[in-house]
C-alpha cells in the first residue's frame, strides 16, 4: 500500500507542477519575424498576438506581400509558443518516475 500512496503523492505533485507550467506557459511572450524582421509579431503562450511591427519601408510595398509578411511573422511566433511550451513541459517530465510500462498521459 504504500507503494500506492507513493503514485498517489507523485501525481498530485505533477498536477500540481503541470498547473504551475501552463500558468507559466500562458504568461510567456515570444516574437516570431519574417522577411529578415521587416515583420515581428509577439504573442502570449496562449497565442494571443500582442503585438504587430512593420518596419516603415515595407509598408509602401505591395499589399501582398505585406500581407505573406504578416501571415510567415504569426506562423514563426506559432511555432516558438509550440517550441517554449514543449521544452518546459519536458523538463517539468524529467523528474517523474513512472512505474514501468505506465505512459503519460494515463
Amino acid at each position: 500500500m504504500a507503494n500506492i500512496g507513493n503514485m498517489m503523492k507523485q501525481a498530485e505533485a505533477l498536477q500540481r507542477n503541470m498547473q504551475k507550467a501552463q500558468e507559466e506557459i500562458g504568461r510567456m511572450e515570444v516574437t516570431g519575424e519574417s522577411g529578415g524582421g521587416m515583420v515581428k509579431v509577439t504573442m502570449t503562450g496562449k497565442h494571443e498576438v500582442k503585438r504587430v511591427q512593420i518596419e516603415p519601408a515595407v509598408i509602401g510595398e505591395d499589399r501582398e506581400m505585406l500581407e505573406d509578411l504578416i501571415a510567415a511573422a504569426i506562423n514563426d511566433a506559432v511555432r516558438r509558443v509550440e517550441t517554449q511550451s514543449q521544452q518546459r513541459m519536458s523538463e517539468l517530465m524529467s523528474g517523474l518516475r513512472l512505474p514501468p510500462g505506465m505512459k503519460m498521459p494515463f
